[in-house]
């Protein structure tokens, strides 16, 4: 974290404050990840169907992410993401109080829009507070701390099973994600620097490249979500070991290679490295419908996971064509636009995969292959027409 912060990004307030923030949203949701499916089958009884609306249910509030438009009428953008980690904290205790189908329904609405309203306000605030120089970095440097976080918190959870109950363990870190968020709530990083941002929803033709390649990294990213974990367990029967191990070693490598992702866009810009992020992930969905290695596959998980932070550059790309009003609202559609996929591609995806598991994988390659075509009508305005925010 020292690191982060040390480096010369420019505004240390809001810097430091998204810092602190991420931290602590990373905290609720990882450790919320690693303890529900017990918690749901061991304490609350719940069934297979009962999960798998949990989880649809779980993508309500990315989809009701355009609500922060109307919501900033009313608090300003840092305050809204403070209160979302604060929410995240609610949820994480409230799971533990209430074991039952309708309670986790109830909790996970709650830790889910904290979880999902943060990461809209924090997107936002971080384009823009950061130039088109530094964005990239700070989005790279939190991707970082993210996934250290992830191992922090996976380690802590380990080791308070053996002493503590899942309703302790559940209020012990919402707790403390309670109390980070306290803590943002007292803080004022903003600056009036910053441009004013709009106040109700903006959809403007000249975006319809940055939502188009949204929406396309939603169905991608809800295909790694929904199958590739999946497919590990059931074609090639990985055990609960291997799998948390495979999660240990992705956020390790992602500690490592996220910063560097930063660096690759402001030396190489968007187009060439989500060129890069396309091509790549056209071999690495055909690999997973056809390998029959399982280290191979693992391998293509791990690459799959870093090439998804590679999106870090459709957000920087908005950034150096839109308005600078626009930046708020516009993150808040495009949340929206992402998270459409969650609710469709997951049950169409699942059909698919009745059919031969094959053919979502191949889907996901194709979607890859739009993208790749799409992306190089990237054009970007030369660096003297967006000026920097400092």
């Amino acid at each position: 974290m020292r690191a982060l912060l040390d480096g010369d990004f420019g505004q240390p307030r809001m810097l430091r404050f998204l810092v602190v923030l991420t931290i602590a949203s990373a905290c609720g949701l990882q450790s919320w990840m690693i303890l529900f499916n017990n918690f749901a089958v061991e304490v609350a009884g719940l069934n297979g169907q009962q999960v798998g609306v949990i989880g649809s249910v779980r993508e309500i509030p990315g989809l009701l992410a355009l609500l922060v438009v109307y919501m900033l009428l009313v608090v300003r953008e840092h305050r809204l993401a403070a209160l979302s980690v604060l929410i995240v904290g609610v949820g994480s205790i409230l799971t533990g109080f209430l074991p039952s189908y309708s309670g986790l329904i109830l909790s996970t609405l709650v830790i889910s829009f904290g979880f999902h309203y943060y990461e809209t306000t924090n997107q936002s605030l971080t384009l823009q507070y950061f130039d088109p120089a530094h964005a990239p970095l700070v989005f790279g440097r939190l991707k970082s701390l993210t996934s250290a976080v992830n191992i922090v918190v996976g380690a802590l959870v380990f080791g308070l099973g053996f002493v503590l109950d899942y309703k302790a363990i559940f209020a012990l870190i919402g707790l403390l994600v309670l109390g980070l968020g306290i803590w943002g709530l007292l803080q004022d990083p903003a600056s009036d620097q910053v441009v004013p941002q709009h106040r109700h929803m903006v959809l403007r033709r000249r975006y319809a490249l940055f939502y188009f390649l949204t929406c396309m990294a939603g169905a991608r990213r809800q295909i790694f979500i929904a199958f590739s974990v999946f497919l590990l367990v059931k074609e090639f029967h990985c055990s609960v070991t291997q799998v948390a191990g495979l999660f240990v070693v992705n956020n390790l490598i992602n500690y490592f290679v996220s910063p560097l992702i930063g660096r690759a866009i402001v030396r190489f810009g968007e187009r060439k490295v989500l060129s890069l992020e396309y091509a790549s992930l056209i071999g690495v969905f055909l690999g997973y419908a056809w390998s029959r290695s399982l280290p191979l596959v693992m391998g293509l998980y791990v690459l799959d996971h870093i090439f998804f932070n590679f999106a870090i550059a459709i957000r920087t790309y908005f950034q150096k064509v839109a308005d600078p009003r626009d930046i708020a609202p516009s993150m808040a559609v495009a949340f929206t636009i992402n998270h459409l996929a969650a609710v469709v591609m997951p049950v169409v995806g699942g059909a698919l995969w009745m059919v031969d598991y094959r053919i979502p994988f191949v889907v996901g390659a194709l979607m890859s292959g739009v993208s790749l075509v799409a992306v190089q009508w990237i054009r970007l305005p030369e660096p003297a027409e967006h000026a920097a925010i400092s």
